[in-house]
């Protein structure tokens, strides 16, 4: 069996965007990419990003939020940066050998500040939700 690509995904916060990635790329392409997420910094894990991936069938209430520190001895052959912070401030120790890939995604929790209601809320998440796991779908690694 071919040996997997491991892919980081890296946010500014690691709590919602990379932590999707990160369960769509485990939930999807278990075959042929063994996935991680990191942030710049930790914000905990967003209650609504674990509660969306859940409808679509996807546990990620057990993913810890992390920074990059925590995966600094994996050598990553591709590093996926799911929003501008994260592509602009990537660790150059990340991108040394592997191939860094910027694809932005918006942030639910910016989308949803000014919801008026929960399901408001979670439109915004389930749309981005979405749209990771069409990312992840066409990601070549």
């Amino acid at each position: 069996m071919p040996e997997k690509n491991k892919v980081l995904f890296l946010c500014t916060g690691n709590s919602c965007r990379s932590q999707m990635a990160e369960g769509w790329a485990r939930h999807l392409r278990s075959d042929d990419i063994e996935a991680w997420s990191a942030g710049i910094e930790t914000h905990g894990l967003n209650p609504c990003a674990v509660r969306v991936m859940a409808e679509a069938g996807v546990d990620i209430s057990g993913h810890v939020s992390q920074t990059t520190e925590a995966v600094q001895d994996i050598p990553f052959d591709v590093v996926v940066t799911v929003c501008g912070h994260a592509n602009e401030t990537c660790p150059t120790w990340l991108s040394g050998k592997a191939r860094v890939i910027h694809a932005g995604f918006d942030d639910p929790p910016a989308l949803a500040k000014n919801a008026e209601t929960e399901e408001e809320t979670l439109k915004h998440y389930r749309r981005v939700r979405d749209e990771i796991r069409d990312y992840i779908q066409e990601l070549t690694v």
